[in-house]
């Protein structure tokens, strides 16, 4: 036995290093096979086990439970009982390891927490292991074996882990510094095991640091100060740059007696100052937590609380964001508030010398019995036009400052739309004549009233009928009103300009919806070029004829109207995206990118015509080819 000890390296030399003879087992010359057979199996294995052998539980192990587990009690343990080498959780390991001698039966524990005192202090450790008897020839339990695998690091790992992500699960985006700092200390508060108390100070305008958080700790114990001052003096907490990372302060037990656990039995007897980092480089303020007692102040834990310090400072980053722009919208609110008043004020104020002006006017007027002598009359008459229309666009600033502020609420009532409609078209017979215009009217019998305001309903469609009078020079206007499903649906279309495309997105804008339920909104007004003409252009509007010439439609609907955005165009005529100038020819997809672009010269040599530059003779076009005028329009970008 003793050879095979010799071949064993450092633990077989110190292994021979015990006094066996003052051990119940003896030298190893008297050890019982399965004793060296077993003693053997465990050092050869390069897996962690140590071995209790007899009713004394002599303590064996090979290298990597020395290396791993046993830590500063080696070389001292090795032939002691195993009570003594562990007696700091023998109430936790005592009775697994007697029912194996007892019972004969296997244990098995997972990642079992053990208090260890393997590195001259309490550790906080966790264990995978089971024990298992070595029975004898006669099948009495003569040991047990324990094999084991650590899982420390990765327990307590996968705990700092959940604390952060707890963390970042409370701190949620767009809610104030004072919500943000609530929610994480209740977030930190989870994590008693590797934090027992922590306190969050944030810089003044002064140089101080106010206290705003607090976990663990009665607000007036002497740990927690609620000022620490800019010089530090007399203060107990102080940090250092962001950049420089935790600082470790020791815990005096008689300054503060009364100082919280955590998780554990004994209170911490160190605490970290974390920076919490700022947008700008500078510090916030410093987080201070206090440390476990079972575990050490390592690189590991340093960065744990560096993470926790960064989450801090960008949870009040997006916290102070979130304010400055609440209150930026609150400004801009109220100076839209202050914009609505001043044009309801203004709209007021215009009225009442508008109506004492055109009462005086319209009596005068009216007046029988004193007529007002001709040249008189018709200098009145001018007065009343003029302030009638003033009146009317006074009344238009009145309405606009009321949808502006959002109290412009409609009176809705079931209507006969379509004769309603019929009415208010009608109206414009006499003036599209006069212009040579063919109005048409189509708005059938409706299966069932609508409720609409009609007031609304009809400012709508004069508007609309009044634009339609003054775009189209030739042509005819048609008047539609029917149900597309829930909807009704009433379109005007007429063979003038129609609306350019970006002026037709510009024109899209929501109506806020009626709060006390769904009603018909005006949602946009589309705009469907017609067929293009030859040339190009349209004499009628400065721009291409292939986006802007044609049929114009307008629609209301209650129901949102889609528009295509305008392909972005830079100034100049470049294209911004795909860099085509308005004489190139390509094809452009719904993303603006070219998917086919064609030189100039292309067309020419297709039509049997060289390109410029080209020793290739002149070919003449038969009687029967396509002169380029008839050619089809190429899509020009």
């Amino acid at each position: 036995m003793r050879e095979t000890l010799l071949r064993s390296g450092r633990l077989g030399r110190d292994l021979l290093s015990v006094d066996w003879a003052e051990t119940p087992i003896g030298p190893p010359e008297e050890w019982p096979p399965l004793l060296r057979s077993t003693v053997r199996t465990v050092l050869a294995s390069r897996f962690p086990m140590w071995l209790a052998w007899g009713p004394s539980m002599t303590f064996f192990c090979n290298d990597a439970y020395r290396e791993v587990t046993l830590g500063a009690k080696y070389p001292w343990a090795l032939g002691r009982p195993a009570a003594t080498v562990w007696s700091e959780i023998w109430d936790d390991i005592g009775p697994r390891i007697e029912q194996v001698f007892r019972e004969g039966v296997s244990t098995w524990d997972e990642k079992l927490m053990l208090v260890l005192e393997r590195s001259g202090y309490p550790e906080e450790t966790y264990h995978t292991f089971s024990y298992s008897p070595v029975a004898d020839d006669d099948g009495e339990v003569a040991a047990m074996l324990c094999v084991v695998s650590e899982d420390t690091d990765e327990v307590i790992a996968n705990r700092r882990i959940a604390t952060l992500a707890e963390l970042a699960g409370r701190i949620r985006a767009q809610v104030g510094e004072q919500e943000t700092i609530r929610a994480a200390g209740e977030a930190l508060a989870a994590g008693r095991k590797d934090l027992p108390f922590h306190l969050l100070y944030l810089h003044d305008g002064s140089g101080a640091a106010q206290r705003v958080g607090i976990g663990g700790l009665p607000p007036e114990h002497p740990a927690a100060p609620a000022v620490v001052p800019a010089d530090g003096e007399g203060g107990l907490w102080t940090a250092g740059a962001p950049d420089v990372g935790p600082t470790v302060v020791d815990l005096d037990p008689e300054r503060f007696p009364d100082l919280p656990t955590g998780a554990w039995p004994v209170p911490p007897s160190q605490a970290a100052v974390v920076p919490v980092p700022g947008a700008q480089g500078a510090a916030y303020g410093f987080l201070v937590a206090g440390l476990n007692p079972y575990r050490p102040f390592d690189a590991e834990y340093a960065d744990f609380l560096t993470l926790v310090g960064g989450q801090l400072g960008a949870a009040i980053t997006d916290a102070r964001a979130y304010e400055a722009e609440r209150q930026r919208a609150e400004s801009l609110a109220a100076l839209d508030r202050a914009k609505s008043d001043f044009f309801t004020n203004v709209s007021h104020e215009f009225r009442t010398p508008l109506t004492l002006l055109l009462g005086p006017a319209e009596d005068a007027l009216a007046d029988s019995g004193e007529p007002l002598p001709p040249r008189q009359r018709d200098r009145v008459e001018l007065v009343q036009r003029n302030g009638l229309r003033l009146l009317k666009l006074v009344n238009t600033l009145l309405d606009f400052s009321r949808l502006e502020s959002g109290r412009m609420e409609g009176t809705f009532e079931p209507v006969d739309l379509a004769a309603y409609t019929r009415q208010l078209a009608g109206m414009f017979s006499g003036a599209a004549e006069r212009l040579g215009l063919t109005l048409v009217v189509d708005c059938p019998p409706l299966d069932e009233e609508v409720h609409v305001d009609r007031d609304l309903w009809g400012k709508v469609v004069l508007n609309l009928l009044s634009n339609a009078l003054k775009f189209t020079h030739e042509g005819s206007i048609t008047v539609r009103l029917g149900l597309d499903g829930p909807d009704a649906v009433l379109t005007v279309r007429d063979t003038g300009v129609g609306i350019p495309r970006r002026g037709a997105v510009a024109a899209v804008r929501a109506v806020p919806p009626d709060p006390r339920g769904p009603r018909p909104q005006l949602r946009g007004v589309r705009d469907r070029p017609g067929p293009r003409r030859r040339g190009g252009r349209d004499p009628r509007w400065p721009h291409r004829g292939g986006e802007r010439a044609g049929r114009g439609q307008r629609v209301l609907r209650a129901g949102a109207a889609r528009h295509r955005p305008p392909r972005p165009r830079a100034r100049g005529g470049r294209h911004r995206r795909s860099g085509l100038r308005p004489g190139d020819r390509g094809v452009l997809d719904r993303g603006g990118a070219v998917r086919r672009r064609r030189p100039r010269h292309s067309r020419r040599r297709r039509r049997g015509r060289p390109a410029a530059g080209s020793s290739s003779p002149t070919t003449t076009p038969t009687s029967g080819s396509t002169s380029r005028r008839s050619s089809p329009p190429t899509t020009t970008s």
